[in-house]
């Protein structure tokens, strides 16, 4: 059972590197802009912490303390002669667990939301804090030693499922119905959930905390008391990892100092009034200013933002990204964004489900200074608020960096799983190359194509309804309040069907903006692009739990429902030979990616999610993509040989900046190994 759940060992650790692009910012005022909003973002790490599992905050505090009682060592070897009296593989074992933990901020994954635990024993754990022999290391360990090894709850989800959550701090016995009672009340009271967690004082008390450096209510964005449907009282709480969001406030009227341009002096103001009060309506309007900075030096979101980890889809994460543009690679995405009108054409529904005219939004490539969070994207299509998208418009950005990021010594050679020894040189050519168009399209034409119908208010409709429209959103409904915690991964999937169906549909146009210019190299591209969904979707099944039937990843489960969708329509097979199918391998029939057997597969699946999202149909939407995510007998046979053969996830190593005596701005990178990581994380003292 524990061997499911141990930390990772040589696990694959990359360097971020972000150096280059950062000394080519053209002024100090950039570099201290983005050093200023650097700082803020890794300001609400504890956030991160805080909501993922009681016991985050006091690992993060257990593994910065060790490194500072043994004087900071600058390797994996100078911790070796540190912990001398403890064998070198269970000190090296401890570092794994350290630098997982810190790439994941909490000892949850954030990609798929399963505990892990260190690999090495607890008794030789007990072992290293006796040679560390220092009270505050000793305190920190006996606060957190169970909690480290207890396979109590191993997912992030409901409790009422057994499953946990830190999202609604001390109230194991909360239900689904109350959260749900709870978000409604809020939304119907104009108060957006993203910023907030939820504790349950008793089944006729709730209180709401409220991130923000305020300890007390300074807006009329809250109001004083509120009772759901049931009868409940709701009471708000302010100063939610007060001393967090006083040093963001703090740093981002630092970063106020050097905006480059008015538009940016208001998104930062309107950051501060967020983060000051706990306003999410000023974060809404720092998002219309974000979507009007066109094209900046320095490119930033900050905020709560992304809601996957809330069992109840609502409720957001904290992230800050910080980078610079990468501006050969931009002029690609730029090319892509002036032909997305004709793209939009191609896909598989009438236009009464398509915006009426397409905003061409900002798409750059990025070259990341700094994300701080719980994992980083490979690229982001945000805001996420339905009415700044249809009324302002909104951005892609591809992260340069973090696709093409490799480690500069690999710890072996690399073998990818399930597929053919022949297929081995042309996936490792091409894969990058190929993700790069899966994601531009991903962000650009997936998560901002689209037109949700709405009656705006009573009576009145942004669509004209000849009689076929048989559903659609209610005032102030939003497509995250009606789907819930399935909008998330639904939405992910619709993202990259339009994807992998434009490029196997359009493959000439799409292609050439991204410089792939020959007859076989795009016949490699789109089988490569394909063999990646497809095989996305079979290492899925690690993230799903077959005791609980729930997905733990988002995307994954999308992906699963996409290679389902392509294996029902016979466009590939699974083929072995032995019983416990460690033979297992992927043959895709090259014919049906060209013969439209593919396009029309994914066309059916990505039509029938598009209409179901656009009128609001919640019903039969869930259901279909339930059912289209289910995992039925055909496919779970394979989930055992998928966890054998699983491989480590690469952690991310980032770098960080200071400002040195003569007041100019430096970046500051690490070494490539788990000490590293560490290292970050010490010097950045969040």
């Amino acid at each position: 059972m524990s061997e499911l759940y141990y930390a990772d060992t040589e696990g694959p650790i990359v360097v971020l590197s972000a150096t280059k692009h950062f000394n080519q910012l053209s002024t100090q005022n950039s570099k201290l802009y983005a050093h200023y909003l650097s700082r803020a973002s890794f300001n609400g790490s504890r956030a991160v912490l805080r909501s993922v599992s009681p016991e985050s905050e006091s690992i993060y505090d257990l593994i910065l303390s060790i490194h500072k009682a043994l004087n900071e060592p600058k390797s994996n070897e100078e911790y070796y002669d540190a912990l001398k009296g403890l064998d070198e593989k269970n000190v090296l074992y401890y570092l794994e667990y350290a630098a997982q933990f810190l790439d994941n901020l909490g000892n949850y994954k954030s990609f798929g939301d399963k505990k892990f635990i260190p690999r090495i024993k607890q008794t030789d754990f007990d072992k290293l804090i006796e040679i560390v022999n220092n009270d505050e290391v000793k305190g920190l360990y006996e606060k957190v030693r169970s909690n480290l090894y207890s396979l109590d709850k191993v997912i992030l989800g409901y409790p009422e499922n057994g499953h946990l959550t830190n999202y609604y701090p001390n109230s194991e016995n909360i239900t689904k119905v109350e959260i749900d009672s709870i978000n409604k009340t809020l939304a119907d009271n104009g108060i957006m959930p993203e910023n907030t967690r939820v504790e349950k004082v008793s089944d006729s008390e709730f209180i709401v905390h409220v991130a923000s450096s305020e300890t007390s209510n300074t807006t009329t964005y809250y109001k004083e008391d509120i009772v759901t449907p049931e009868g409940a009282k709701i009471t708000f709480k302010f100063g939610d990892h007060f001393a967090e969001f006083t040093k963001i406030v703090d740093n981002m009227t630092k970063a106020l100092k050097h905006v480059a341009n008015p538009t940016q002096e208001k998104l930062i103001s309107y950051y501060i009034e967020s983060f000051k009060t706990g306003s999410m309506n000023a974060h809404k309007q720092s998002q219309i200013e974000w979507v009007k900075d066109l094209k900046p030096e320095v490119e930033s979101n900050i905020g709560f933002i992304e809601t996957y980890r809330d069992p109840a889809g609502v409720r957001g994460e904290w992230e800050g990204l910080v980078a610079m543009v990468n501006h050969e690679r931009t002029k690609k995405f730029s090319t892509l964004v002036d032909n997305a009108s004709t793209f939009i054409k191609e896909l598989p529904w009438d236009k009464i489900y398509e915006k009426d005219t397409f905003t061409p939004p900002d798409f750059t490539s990025l070259e990341v200074l700094s994300f701080a969070g719980s994992g980083i994207p490979a690229g982001i299509n945000i805001p996420n608020y339905d009415d700044v998208r249809l009324n302002y418009g909104f951005k892609n950005v591809s992260l340069g960096n973090v696709l093409s990021a490799n480690p500069k010594k690999p710890k072996k050679e690399e073998v990818i799983t399930f597929i053919d020894e022949n297929l081995q040189e042309l996936f490792k050519k091409w894969r990058d190359d190929s993700f790069e168009v899966q994601v531009g399209l991903h962000e650009l034409l997936g998560h901002g194509s689209g037109k949700l119908l709405q009656e705006t208010e009573p009576n009145k409709f942004n669509f004209e309804n000849n009689g076929d429209i048989k559903s659609w959103y209610k005032p102030n409904e939003t497509w995250s309040s009606v789907f819930g915690m399935t909008a998330g991964s639904y939405e992910e999937c619709r993202a990259e069907l339009v994807a992998l169906y434009l490029i196997l549909k359009k493959p000439l146009e799409v292609l050439l903006i991204f410089d792939i210019t020959t007859k076989q190299d795009q016949e490699d591209v789109k089988f490569i692009a394909s063999l990646l969904m497809i095989r996305a979707g079979l290492l899925a099944l690690e993230f799903w739990d077959p005791n609980s039937k729930k997905w733990g990843q988002a995307h994954m489960q999308a992906r699963f429902g996409i290679m389902k969708q392509l294996h029902q329509a016979n466009v590939f097979n699974f083929e072995y030979t032995k019983e416990d199918y460690s033979d297992l391998k992927i043959v895709i029939d090259s014919v049906k990616l060209n013969d439209g057997t593919a396009v029309n597969a994914l066309g059916e699946m990505l039509h029938n999610l598009h209409v179901y999202k656009s009128t609001g149909n919640k019903e039969e939407g869930i259901k279909y993509y339930l059912n289209k995510t289910n995992v039925d007998d055909e496919y779970k046979k394979f989930r055992d040989v998928v966890l054998k053969e699983k491989k480590p996830r690469r952690k991310i190593i980032q770098c960080n900046t200071i400002i040195n005596d003569s007041g100019d701005v430096e970046i500051i990178e690490y070494d490539e190994s788990e000490v590293g990581m560490i290292q970050s994380y010490y010097d950045r003292n969040v």
